[in-house]
Parts: C-alpha cells; structure tokens; sequence
C-alpha cells in the first residue's frame, strides 16, 4: 500500500470512527485508552441484533454494515443503530461486506447452513470472524473452517458464550483442579416447547415457505442440525471442557420424532452417548415438548463426589454421600465478556487470545454431527481419536458433507 493511500485511508477510518461510536460510550476518555477502531458487519440480524447490541457497548466499535435478506428486519436495525449514535448501512449479501478493505470483522449470526462458507470467505477476504454455534453445518465444512483460520492467521471465535461466563470458568478451574477426583462422565440436558410447523409445499422464489422461516429451519437438514446441533453445543462445549477431551472414539444415538406428523425431519427426542479414551464419556439428553427440567444444565461426576451446574454459572459440590460440600452464586452466561474477548483479541491481531478459537469449536460441534449421523443411520459410529474423522468406511458420505459447486470446490482444495 502506498504511503499516501494509508494515510488517507487511516484519517477516514478515523473521523468515522468518532461518528459511529454509540453515544452511551461515546467519552474522549475511553477513546483515548482504548483508541483503535473496530468495523463490524453482521450477517443475520435474528440472533445477530444481540451481538450487535453488546459490540456497540464497546468503545470504538463501529457497526458500518447489517447483512439481512429480510429487509423489514434489516431496516429495523439500521434504526436502532442509528438510535444509538451509528450509522449502519444495509446490504443482502455479505459478500459486499467481505469487498471492504475498512471492514474488520464479520459477525456470523445466519442459519448453519452458512456458517462455514461465510467464515471461510471471511477469513480469505482478511477479515476476522464470530460465528454463532454450532461452528458448521457439517463436519467437513468443520475442518475446511479451522484450515481457513490457520492458513489466513485470522482470529475466527465460536459462540459458546459460557466459555467466557466467570461462573463456569470458576467452575472448571475447580473440576480440574480435583474438586470432585478423577472425572468421568459429563451430562448435559435439554429442554423446550416446539409446537407443530404443519404441511406446505414449496413456493417460486423469491416467496418462501411459511413454516421454516425464520426459525423452524432449524428443524430441516438442508438447513439446520435439529435440537442437537442448536441447543445442544452449549451444554456439549461445557462437558468436553470439563472433562479435557477432544475427539470421540464412539457414539450412539436413539431418537426419534414422536409427537407431531408434519414437515420437519429432525428428532424431537434425542439421546445420544459419546464415548472417549482414558475411561470418558459424555451424555445429552433432548426434549422438544415439555418444560420439565430433569435436573441441571450441566453435571460432572468424578471418583470422590458430583458437581452440577446451572445455566447461569453457580454450582454446587456434592461428596459420593450426596452431601453439599460447596457451591457458588449465580454469575451470567458470559456473552458480554465473550464478545468483548474477541474484540480484544482482534484489536491485537491475535487469535491465541479467544476463549473458543475455531479448533475447539469445532471438537464440540462435531460431536453434535457425528450424534445426527447415528441417528439418522441408526448404528454405531466410530471415529479416530486424534481427529474425530469416520473409521466406518459404509457411512455416506452426504452425512459428512454436502455436494458442492466446482468452484467452491476449487476455492477450499486452495486452503
């Protein structure tokens, strides 16, 4: 880049960043201790206007673009942005916030089925990159996406917030420092009212069906991941990390779709077991029609007692008698702490920084995959240790990826 062109590129991004800085934070003090801008675009404004609200808090945080195919929605972001003291612009393709060279970080908040080629792209374009979990659609596009981060150097957060929360970091520091011994089995349950979505068929574009927009998708293959792969890499992240594992070596599935007769396709009633070296394992248990709560969101069990803890971080410590030997206050589930740890972490250029960089997102994501693959072949599926890759050579192999176009093909041998 040419002298003149930097320093002329820097002055604008500059005189933009004290236009957009929300007014709540707006105060030369914090520009001063905190003086680099950061530029956001977000893609998705359903589950992206959260993170987008939390960005803003932040000084120097510029929110320039909302990505959002449903412009009602968009438009309405754009208000509340401007609400705030910014000045975002609204486009429906993300790839025109990939083609500016002010832009810093793409903010991943669309359906899975797009959150492996945007951060893929992202990560080409030199942009850094939070996508919302699970990490990816798929398992390949898993590994395409941790490829991407490493060879582009970028810094590619997943949003498993409680990585972040002060309560379960607390928590884990206990587990392992041998709180409750040797631990050997994590549990994580699931809960929630899904009503019925009904029957229809599909419309010409641009008309869409009624019943999987804007979040019933979720509850389609060519979409989404089921109940598992939405809900359940929160409670899947915190068990993994608790219990210091990375890749399974078996997992089993039962499940099945037992209340409604209508167009989804995934389980509404899931259980499924991984089993991992060492004498580990991990159990997730999913319910789509009651509120009953069977207990914590996440349990660990070790040689000397049993730890449980609840959605917002506070646990409690039980010996092998049951009796209480410990616990701890309520805290939050960290999604405050976890953007501001990325925008951090891209403020320094660093992605040894991230709570939950791609890699370990990923290892949790996979485990929901490789759960749907059990389901939906009804047998045992075994996987390499060391990468989570299938040893069962008769798995199809549309369960592990999705059929692509050439030149996505050509795009990602290139990574």
């Amino acid at each position: 880049m040419r002298r003149r062109s930097f320093i002329q590129g820097t002055a604008a991004v500059a005189a933009t960043a004290t236009a957009w800085v929300p007014k709540a934070v707006h105060s030369e003090e914090a520009l001063v201790q905190d003086p680099k801008p950061v530029i956001v675009g977000v893609m998705g404004y359903s589950r992206g206007r959260d993170l987008a609200e939390e960005m803003m808090k932040i000084p120097g945080v510029i929110l320039k673009y909302i990505c959002e195919t449903d412009r009602q929605r968009g438009e309405s972001g754009v208000r509340r942005v401007a609400e705030v003291g910014g000045s975002a612009q609204l486009v429906g393709d993300f790839r025109k916030v990939l083609d500016d060279p002010t832009v810093d970080a793409l903010v991943c908040a669309a359906p899975n089925h797009w959150h492996g080629p945007a951060a893929i792209l992202g990560c080409k374009a030199g942009k850094h990159v939070y996508v919302e979990k699970p990490a990816s659609h798929n398992p390949q596009e898993g590994e395409w996406m941790v490829q991407a981060a490493n060879k582009y150097q970028r810094c590619v957060q997943v949003g498993n917030q409680r990585r972040s929360s002060a309560g379960y970091r607390r928590a884990m520091e206990k587990l392992h420092a041998g709180a409750i011994g040797k631990v050997y089995l994590g549990r994580t349950f699931f809960s929630r009212i899904r009503g019925p979505i009904g029957t229809e068929a599909d419309g010409m574009p641009p008309d869409y069906r009624k019943n999987v927009v804007h979040y019933n998708w979720h509850w389609f293959w060519h979409w989404g991941n089921g109940e598992l792969g939405n809900n359940g890499p929160h409670g899947l992240d915190l068990c993994r990390w608790g219990l210091q594992v990375d890749y399974p070596i078996r997992t089993v599935s039962s499940a099945g779709r037992y209340r409604y007769d209508d167009d989804q396709e995934t389980p509404d009633t899931h259980s499924v077991s991984w089993e991992f070296e060492g004498g580990k394992q991990i159990d997730y248990q999913g319910l789509s029609h009651t509120k009953h709560p069977n207990g914590p969101f996440v349990s660990f069990y070790g040689y000397e007692g049993y730890m449980e803890i609840d959605s917002d971080g506070g646990y409690q410590i039980f010996d092998n008698d049951n009796k209480l030997v410990e616990t701890s206050p309520k805290t939050d589930w960290g999604q405050k702490d976890h953007v501001g740890n990325f925008i951090e972490a891209v403020r320094a250029n660093d992605p040894s920084r991230l709570r939950q960089p791609i890699l370990s997102g990923h290892q949790s994501t996979l485990l929901c995959h490789l759960g749907n693959i059990a389901h939906r072949t009804g047998r045992v599926i075994h996987t390499d240790a060391t990468s989570g890759r299938l040893l069962d050579d008769d798995v199809p192999q549309g369960l592990w990826r999705r059929e692509y176009d050439p030149a996505w093909e050509k795009l990602v041998s290139e990574i």
